[in-house]
């Protein structure tokens, strides 16, 4: 059979990852609620991944590092997690956690996985560590890069050698995009540097402040678009999948 690369988009930066035998999950948030952000389209319990074998961390922040999903997960479940945050999810209970810093690379069962640089900040608001912020190659029947969060940097054009998939962060969950993030133009610039086949916008339409009124909430709607107009104007070549919190694609 051909190679075959299933990918699940749960809302914001989590992703789950599946090829063979071998299932993914990055920056695990499977609430309804983080803090003050509150979820668009809460995840039915029938809709949870039923196995997960490796949970890939990118930085400490509350929407990327959730510790109630990841009890829920497993306390013994594997987890990848940058230098700094190994201690503190140790004290916390969790049995099976391995630091990474830039140019690690370990093996999950027949799949490669490469910690790469982010531009980001690593803070554990609002009395936690810092920590490193990290993105993911990953080398599987496919390769695919998760950034995590990120701005743009200097290296990304050198991240990966043969990109099959980026997940390309286009947003966040506010109107307004704080420092080191991607809006729509500046990710479809790091798809023109890095020219995957296929990307998938991530990091968008999932949560928004509690309060905000969404009457006009394009903020979580646009960003893909407008992110997939820039990409075709200026990386024709490559294909722009969008998804809606829940939907899946599968790569051959």
């Amino acid at each position: 059979m051909p190679p075959r690369t299933f990918i699940r988009w749960f809302g914001h930066a989590t992703v789950l990852i599946n090829w063979g035998d071998t299932w993914i999950i990055t920056d695990p948030v499977l609430r309804h609620r983080v803090a003050h952000l509150r979820r668009r389209n809460p995840i039915a319990s029938e809709d949870w991944p039923s196995r997960i074998d490796v949970v890939l961390i990118s930085h400490m922040h509350w929407d990327h590092l959730d510790l109630p999903t990841l009890r829920d997960i497993g306390k013994e479940k594997l987890l990848f997690v940058p230098r700094g945050a190994g201690e503190w999810l140790d004290k916390r209970g969790f049995s099976n956690v391995r630091e990474l810093e830039v140019g690690d690379r370990l093996q999950v069962e027949d799949t490669w996985i490469t910690a790469v640089p982010a531009r980001h900040s690593g803070w554990r608001p609002f009395l936690g560590p810092t920590a490193e912020t990290l993105g993911y190659v990953i080398d599987g029947d496919h390769q695919v890069y998760f950034p995590g969060d990120t701005d743009l940097f200097a290296g990304m054009t050198t991240i990966a050698d043969n990109l099959d998939i980026a997940l390309m962060p286009v947003w966040g969950w506010g109107r307004k995009l704080g420092s080191g993030h991607l809006d729509p133009f500046r990710a479809a610039e790091a798809v023109f540097r890095m020219r995957p086949d296929i990307v998938i916008p991530i990091h968008w339409g999932t949560f928004h402040p509690i309060g905000s009124t969404l009457r006009k909430a394009n903020f979580l709607v646009e960003p893909p678009e407008i992110f997939e107009r820039a990409v075709n104007r200026i990386v024709p070549e490559t294909d722009v999948r969008i998804l809606r919190p829940g939907e899946d694609t599968t790569v051959e």
